[in-house]
Parts: structure tokens; sequence; C-alpha cells
């Protein structure tokens, strides 16, 4: 086996080791977290405002509107409670707070979800939350790092530097950008990393080394210009590798490893971002060298995939940090196939407030021959006129297909479907399909129906109706927990709550939690409170409550919260009072239970006169 071409399979048992315990352990790692940071976020975070910058809303009453983007629909079900500070859709029963709509909407995990929201509050992640992928892979991080310094300083001080200088400079690339961008210089030889960094089972794990047969290592990238690849915090994560000469593959990175997938990250993000923290536009462009030298022209909002078509991970990551994105292909066949496929995979992105755009390069050239050709100005210009999405989306399905046959209409109707599907509600979805429908002439609703399917529509309202939350017995339970639930500051109306925690009802003894909580938490918001229960057993109970349609009008929360109240009190006392009793007979009673037993023996004992007394004229 040629092992200068690929990592060999065979991996050292202390390596395996590490690899294991690098990927465990992330709810760990969100546990770190404090319950009163993520309260207090809460808090200061308005969720209409995250929903609102990625959802179009539309107030409707006290609550706020929109199409559910968890699922596809046309009448609005997703409801925003600016005073609840959840959300709800009625259609699909997605719910959360601003943290479960980052997650889900964005895909971010819970950790980045947190941290996007504490940056938008400006508020800093506490101490104690320490980030433990740090410690789960530092040593990876500290030898990507050293390893980026080496082929820096190779680049400046090694004897056979001049090869790497010499193309850096033919390709107009000056000293500063080479700086701003930490570009390397792997030199010729098989262990000239793995004798700086110290021959450890981890530099394979890292991407940096391959294993030999017989147990040794030797460098994976050598004889090449090194990309340094960054994570969104600015640390190395992988490389890419340029070969000098001709050699193969031209370009190299590294293989996937614990803190590199290929798949999520992008080239010059870190960079893009440092210049600008919200570009009006982002090009995607496919290599390293593409991006390096629109930014020595100063264009350095552009970045690169790393060797795989754009994903729509990726997609979603930027429309994180812009409203457009402007993807940069050949102008031949091949470059077209590439562009095809990063439709197809931003197409699920493609939110309201989204623009994506396509734009398409002469023969013969790339960005980087094509920005020191024509100069910035000019490669802005081609930029701004990209074709829409819309418009490369229908001229590629167009092709060999004859619109002026009835045929050819129902062959592009067949070839759109399954791409259509992908559009999450919104805008851009119906204007796409008035556009097949134009183009077809079919009608746009017949077209839905066939590419949607019964099994994908979302249950209908009657036109007018107001979704209704679940259908619910009325216990005293979940009375109060459901009027806790819409004005947390009922809480202080309980003055009693000892004894709800022993119940064997699980609602008297939730109740008594959430009493507990908001004693000592007594800023909370709804949505805080829930965020507080999820992931535990009562979180789809919480959730049906939150939403339940209990009849209550505000100005008799307070008369109904208590009146509740009393009514778990008939529950509690006969059981607390047999509880006693026992505790009692075996003389374990202390002091402070004495006192209740004989105050809720007298308590008792009035109740049942009262229920014997005959009725006075």
């Amino acid at each position: 086996m040629d092992k200068a071409n690929g990592s060999h399979p065979v991996r050292t048992a202390q390596a395996l080791r590490f690899v294991a315990s690098a990927v465990l352990g992330w709810k760990a790692m969100a546990a770190k977290i404090p319950d009163h940071f993520i309260g207090e976020l809460l808090t200061r975070v308005d969720i209409v405002e995250v929903i609102g910058e990625r959802l179009e809303l539309k107030r409707v009453g006290s609550n706020l509107q929109a199409l559910c983007p968890f699922h596809s629909e046309k009448t609005p079900s997703f409801t925003v409670s600016p005073s609840k500070q959840f959300y709800h859709c009625f259609g699909c029963g997605a719910h959360g707070t601003a943290i479960r709509f980052l997650m889900e909407h964005d895909r971010l995990g819970f950790r980045d979800a947190v941290e996007t929201l504490a940056q938008r509050a400006g508020m800093a992640l506490p101490e104690e939350a320490r980030d433990e992928r740090e410690e789960q892979y530092g040593e990876l991080y500290k030898l990507l790092g050293k390893a980026s310094q080496h082929y820096q300083r190779w680049l400046r001080e090694h004897p056979e530097r001049e090869t790497a200088v010499a193309y850096l400079k033919r390709r107009g690339l000056s000293g500063d950008i080479a700086a701003q961008y930490g570009l390397g210089f792997a030199p010729p030889g098989w262990d000239n990393l793995a004798r700086a960094l110290g021959r450890s089972p981890k530099l394979v794990i890292a991407g940096l080394a391959n294993e030999r047969d017989n147990g040794g290592l030797y460098d994976r990238f050598r004889e090449r210009i090194i990309f340094p690849i960054r994570d969104r915090r600015g640390r190395v994560i992988g490389f890419g590798g340029r070969v000098l000469g001709e050699g193969q593959p031209k370009y190299l990175n590294s293989p996937e490893t614990p803190v590199f997938h290929k798949g999520r990250e992008l080239y010059g993000l870190y960079e893009c971002l440092k210049k600008q923290r919200h570009p009006d536009a982002i090009v995607v462009v496919e290599g390293y060298m593409d991006v390096v030298a629109l930014a020595q022209y100063g264009i350095s909002e552009a970045v690169a995939t790393l060797g795989t078509a754009t994903s729509t991970t990726q997609v979603d990551r930027l429309f994180q940090v812009t409203k457009d994105v402007v993807f940069c292909f050949d102008g031949d066949r091949a470059g077209r196939q590439a562009a095809w496929r990063a439709l197809e995979n931003a197409l699920p992105a493609m939110r309201s407030g989204r623009q994506a755009r396509f734009l398409f390069l002469p023969d013969g050239e790339d960005p980087d021959s094509l920005v020191r050709k024509e100069g910035a100005e000019n490669f802005r210009h081609r930029m701004a006129k990209a074709a829409q999405l819309s418009e490369f989306f229908f001229d590629n399905l167009s092709r060999e297909v004859d619109l002026g046959s009835m045929d050819g209409r129902a062959r592009l109707a067949e070839r759109a479907a399954p791409h259509l599907k992908k559009l999450p509600p919104g805008l851009l979805r119906d204007m796409m399909f008035q556009r097949l429908s134009e183009i077809t002439g079919l009608q746009t609703e017949r077209l839905e129906a066939g590419i949607s399917g019964a099994r994908n529509a979302a249950p209908r309202q009657a036109k007018g109706q107001k979704p209704r939350g679940p259908r619910l017995e009325r216990t005293p339970a979940r009375v109060a927990i459901a009027m806790l639930l819409q004005q947390p500051q009922l809480a202080r109306l309980a003055t009693e709550t000892e004894g709800y925690r022993e119940q064997d009802n699980p609602g008297i003894e939730l109740l008594g939690q959430m009493l507990e909580l908001l004693n000592a938490e007594p800023q909370l918001s709804t949505g805080a409170l829930l965020e507080r229960f999820r992931d535990s057993r009562h979180e789809s109970a919480l959730w049906k409550l939150a939403t339940w349609e209990h009849m209550v009008p505000d100005d008799g929360l307070e008369r109904e919260f208590t009146d509740a109240l009393r009514r778990i009190e008939g529950l509690i006392a006969p059981k607390r009072l047999q509880y006693l009793d026992k505790r009692m007979q075996q003389g374990q009673l202390t002091e402070s239970e004495l006192q209740e037993w004989q105050q809720l023996l007298r308590e008792w004992k009035e109740t049942k006169a009262r229920a014997t007394d005959p009725p006075t004229e």
C-alpha cells in the first residue's frame, strides 16, 4: 500500500482510547452552564426579536403568528408568546424557548445556542461554564496550533522555502495577506513535523501524520503550501495543502477528526468575520487560493468549502451572519454541476429574508485569475449581477426540455417536484410554485398537492378559527400549574407548600417543585421556567399545560389559583396527617412535626364538626 496518499487504517490502542474519550459527553458539557445563568439569559433575551429575525411574524391579538418553519403548511399555526417567552406550533407540536428555537432552526448545539444568545444580550458565560471541549480536545487544539506555528516559521526560515515563496509571489500575494491567513510551508521530507512535535499517536488523531505498518509515523503534509483552517473562535482545527510541482493530489485536506468536520466548516470564515461581523454578502468559492487572492484585492468576504460540495449545514452557518450568499463557480459544465449541487443543499436553508445567488465566471477563469485581471471593482460588479436562485433553478431544469410541448412541461414539473419539497414554507416557496405554474400551465394548488402529498399537509384550522390547545381534565394540580405558567408571579400566594413533594400524585409533586423554584428565583419568566424542566420527565406535561386553553381571564387568575391551592390542601392534609400519625406511633416525631400534627388534627376535627352540625335557621 502506498502510504503517501492516505492514512493507514491501523491505529494504536492509545490513540483509539483517546478518540473514544474525545467523543463522549456533550450533555455533561451542557450541564456545566448554571441554571441561574440560563434563567437570567432568557429573561434578558426577547424571543420575538430572535424569531422575528428569521421568520415573518404577524400580530394576532396578544401573540404573533408565522408559517411554521418545521413543517409544511399554508395556514399559520406557529405562535410566539411575548408574555410567556416561548413558541408553540399547533400543527406539528414544535415548542420551546429561544434556546430551543436556535437549536432546531439554526441547527446549533445547546452550548452554541446559549453562547449565541449570551453574546446578543451582552452576557459573558460564567467561569464554571468553561468549555468542556477544551478539556476533551485540548491536546488536539494545542498540537494543531503548534503545527501551524511550525509551518509559518518554515515559510520564513526553512532552507528550501524559496520554491514556496516564489509560488506565492507569482500568485500576487503580499506578506501581510500571508500572515493574515497564517499561510505556511510543509518542507520536503517524511517526518519534519513528527520530529518537531514528538512522535505521539495523537498526531494521527489530529490529522497531522499517518501511521506506518511498523507503527512509525510520517507527516501527512509534505512539500506543500499550507492553509490553516480555523473555527469560529480562531482555533486551528485542520489544514489544506497545495502541492508545489506536479504531484498529486493537487490539494490535500486534513481527514475528519474529533475537531474537524469538512461538512461543517468553511475556509476563511473566521478571517472574514474579523473584518466585518455581519457582511452584506458572502461569496463562496472553490479554492483556498481564490479566498486569499480576493482578500489581496480587498474582497475579504470570501470563503471556500473544503473539497466537498457545499452542505446545508454550511449554508445555514453562512446565513447566521449574512442575508446574501453568492455561490461562485466556473462557467463550464463541471462548474454548473457543482453549482447545482450547492443549490440542492441550499434549498432547505432558504427561509424568509435569505437570498442565494449564482455567479458563473468566463471560460478558463477562476476568482483568483479574474480578480487579478479585472480588479476588485469589476469583480464586485459581477457579484451584484449574479443570478437569483429561482432563475438558475428553472434555467437548469428547463435544459433539454421542450417547454412548447405538453410532455415537456409535465417533465419540468416532475423534475422540480423533489426539489421544491425541500423549500421551507414562506414567500420564496410560494413564488417558486407560482413560477412553475406559469411555465407549465398547471394550477399552483394542483402542483402543491402533487408535490407535497397528503402526508405532508399540516392539520387545518377552520377559517378564522383560533388554534386550540390540548383538552385536559380540570384537576386542581393542573389548574394551579397552568395558572403558574401563565403568570409565574402567582407563586407568592402559595405560603404553605410543606408536604407537596411527599405526594404520590405527580401533579402535586411537580407543583411543589415549581413553587420552590419560583420562591427562590421569582424573576423567572414562563420560558425560563419551562427551560428549567427541559429533558425532565415533566417536560411534555408542562408544555401541554402551557398551551392549555383553560378559559380563565387574566383578572381571574389569582382567585382561580388560590382556589386550586385550597383544594390541593384538602387532598394533602388527610395523607399528611396519616403520615405524621405513623411517625408518632414510631416515636420519631420532631418538635416541628408535632406542632404540625396538632394543627392538622384541629383542622380535621373542625371540618368534621362543620360537616355534621345541623344547618341553622
